[in-house]
Formats: C-alpha cells, structure tokens, sequence
C-alpha cells in the first residue's frame, strides 16, 4: 500500500510540474506575441516588388514603444473596417508634415519627396489629391505598388494615429530562399 502511495504522489508531481511548464510556456509565447513579435503573411501585391504575396514576416512589436516611426519604415497596422485584418505599407508622410500628390509624385511641404519606392507614378492621388497637414501623431502611408494599393489616399484608411501603428516589419521567414531582415530604406 505505501508503494501505491508514493506512485500517486510521484504520478501527481510530475502532472503538476508539466502543467506549470506548459502554463509558462503560454503566457511567454502570450507575452511575446502581445508586446515583441508577431507572424503575419502579405496578402496582395500592394508592396511588390519590396514583398510579395505570400510571404511571411515576423513583426517587431517593440521598438516603437522606444521610438518614433521613421519615414519609409515598412509598418503593419490592423484595417479599421474588417476584423483581423492588417495592412502593411511604407511611411511616406511624418508628424506635422504637409503631404500632397500632384502629377503622380509625393510632395511634402511642398517640396518632391526624394524617394524611390512606387513603381510607376500614382494614377490617382486620391484624397491627397489636395495637401493633408498631418497632426502630431500622424502617419501618411502608401504601399510601393501605388496604382494597386488601398492606403492614405483613400478615405477608407486615411491617416494613421501612432497608435494604429502594431509594429514595423522586421524579418522575412518564408519564402525561404528570401529569408533576412527587411530593408527598410534605399
């Protein structure tokens, strides 16, 4: 009888000590994906040809709580109007900056924005149309394929708040062949 004991106490021990590491285990993977990274998959060709459709990015969800968004950062940020849903897209216009598109080319402050993302000039400017004087947490986002992107220019996503912003895309996973750190300007 002592033996069967000791076994229940053993068998008990060891069950309490799996449920404790499996519990860690998910609240540091709970932690992790909440406030460090998170996977995502690029759904669509508004990034091409910086990412395409189907590839897999890890998202750094910390440096922005140390930082600011910098311009033509590749950030993710969830679309307002679809549950689970993200979209992911360049920073083009900062905080307290003027952005326009006349002839299908980024103006800030007035001034032609040095960059070369988009892959042909921008058929329709959309609401940037006439310039946008960003407030003091706001972002102008576009994606790189300009003529087949939903982004600041239209009314369905608008600017962004700096808290709309998850974090900025940090890592190709997949596909492999393409693995490595997003490069995020020229």
């Amino acid at each position: 009888m002592k033996n069967a004991g000791k076994a229940a106490v053993s068998v008990a021990g060891e069950l309490l000590s799996w449920i404790i590491y499996i519990v860690v285990i998910v609240g540091l993977s709970f932690l992790i994906i909440t406030f460090v990274g998170q996977r995502t998959r690029v759904d669509g060709h508004s990034m091409e040809t910086t990412l395409q459709h189907g590839d897999n990015l890890i998202v750094d969800k910390i440096s922005f709580r140390f930082r600011d968004p910098k311009r033509f950062e590749i950030i993710v940020f969830p679309y307002k109007y679809e549950k689970d849903t993200y979209y992911i897209k360049r920073i083009i216009g900062l905080p307290g900056e003027t952005v326009q598109v006349i002839d299908g080319a980024v103006y800030i402050n007035g001034e032609p924005l040095d960059e070369h993302y988009g892959n042909e000039p921008m058929q329709d400017p959309g609401i940037a149309q006439e310039p946008i004087t960003l407030g003091d947490d706001e972002y102008f986002v576009l994606g790189d394929n300009r003529n087949h992107s939903a982004d600041s220019r239209q009314e369905s996503v608008g600017v962004l708040k700096r808290s709309d912003l998850m974090g900025r895309a940090w890592i190709r996973i997949y596909p492999f062949n393409k693995f490595g750190v997003i490069k995020h300007e020229s």
